[in-house]
């Protein structure tokens, strides 16, 4: 099996770090701004005072998710795919912000819905058969964590739907554990592949 380079390392941390620091730092500019209301899109909206820091926080988090794609070897080319899909997706939510006057445009809507749900269900297509595989990429481990990621994303759906005043949590909830996910994949590839070497018993089987 394949080894994951040490940039994908390095890109897989920096993701959720990234992606906390920056809506946290663009929260922390926009007083009137409630984390747990508020969605990280209105963040980056037009006429928003220091928009540019959540929207430079959508490119670099997409850059970085597209960086551990191209690393994560050892994952199935499927959810590889996916996950470049979700994160070129995201990083054109910046290039189509929400404004004043249309809360939710059409283009907004449109690349945050794709970038959503790739790298939410990215793990469907990126786990492996056999006994030689870590124990993130395999079915089991795939199924629970879409199932999980799914059901935040349902949280976050309904929250907008209905505005029970949640959305922004239900949102960054969502946001942490996508942004997790390839972390642990990439520990995980890293760990086994270490446990395999000669004269090493294995970590998992």
């Amino acid at each position: 099996m394949r080894g994951v380079p040490w940039w994908g390392v390095v890109s897989s941390i920096a993701a959720p770090v990234l992606l906390v620091g920056g809506w946290t730092v663009a929260a922390s500019l926009q007083p009137h701004f409630d984390p747990v209301a508020d969605t990280v899109s209105a963040l980056a909206a037009r006429g928003t005072p220091d928009r540019w820091v959540m929207s430079l926080t959508f490119v670099v988090v997409g850059v970085c998710y597209l960086v551990t794609a191209l690393a994560l070897r050892p994952a199935g080319i499927a959810g590889r795919l996916i996950l470049i899909g979700g994160a070129v997706a995201g990083m054109l939510v910046a290039a189509n912000p929400e404004s004043a006057g249309d809360t939710y445009p059409w283009g907004h809507i449109i690349w945050a819905s794709i970038g959503l749900v790739g790298v939410t269900a990215w793990p469907a297509g990126a786990w492996r058969r056999g006994g030689g595989v870590p124990w993130s990429l395999r079915p089991a481990a795939a199924a629970v964590i879409v199932t999980v990621q799914l059901a935040l994303v349902v949280w976050f759906a309904v929250e907008l739907v209905t505005g029970a005043g949640q959305v922004g949590l239900a949102e960054r909830a969502a946001g942490i554990a996508q942004a997790l996910w390839p972390l642990a994949v990439v520990l995980s590839c890293r760990r086994y592949l270490t446990a395999r070497r000669p004269g090493v018993e294995p970590a998992y089987e």
